[in-house]
């Protein structure tokens, strides 16, 4: 999958809006238990059946890790998300900002996520579990037909970031949404930037 120009800048962006804070850090965090709350922005893609195309899709997530060790915590999350027919780009012209034909794959999960650091900043990440999905989407046929669907399917992703503080964390992430039913298959991956908040 391809990161255009857009992902990359916020990406870069949204590091130096930290960055600050990070040369001025005089300790490493002491721990990474505890209540959290993350938010995502990113570009997702879905090129199978009808689909060839890229949007911009968010996320919001929430839960609580516990401390396994001083370098490794284990959590559960729920969260929320929206990947299907966002154009961010026409905030600037004249095309609609939402656009009705797109797949318009949405929906919440619930899962599992662990963060691990390998230095006292640097950290990986992982997450997986359930996603209860709804969107609508042509069907993979000689003469596609557009259906409004649910289903409750999974999603896993990773991620790797910086750990400026105790409570404060960004990072960039691969996630992919299982989304398939009646021959429609909305799946969906996104590469995006996070920012995370801990309590």
């Amino acid at each position: 999958m391809k990161m255009n120009k857009t992902l990359i800048a916020l990406a870069l962006a949204t590091a130096g809006v930290f960055a600050g804070p990070a040369v001025f850090a005089q300790s490493a965090p002491t721990h990474n238990d505890g209540w959290f709350i993350n938010g995502n922005v990113g570009q997702t893609s879905i090129n199978h059946g009808a689909y060839d195309d890229n949007d911009t899709g968010y996320g919001i997530n929430g839960g609580y890790r516990w401390a396994v060790s001083p370098s490794v915590a284990l959590g559960a999350e729920v969260g929320y998300n929206d990947l299907g027919n966002i154009h961010a780009k026409n905030i600037f012209n004249s095309q609609p900002v939402v656009e009705d034909g797109k797949s318009q794959l949405h929906g919440w999960t619930a899962g599992v996520n662990g963060h691990f650091n390998v230095t006292p900043n640097w950290y990986v990440s992982a997450r997986g579990g359930i996603y209860g999905w709804k969107g609508h989407g042509l069907s993979n046929d000689a003469n596609p037909v557009r259906k409004g669907l649910d289903d409750t399917s999974w999603y896993a992703g990773a991620g790797v970031g910086y750990d400026f503080s105790n409570n404060v964390s960004v990072g960039l992430n691969y996630d992919y949404y299982d989304a398939k039913k009646d021959r429609v298959d909305l799946s969906t991956d996104m590469v995006s930037v996070s920012a995370e908040y801990r309590f």
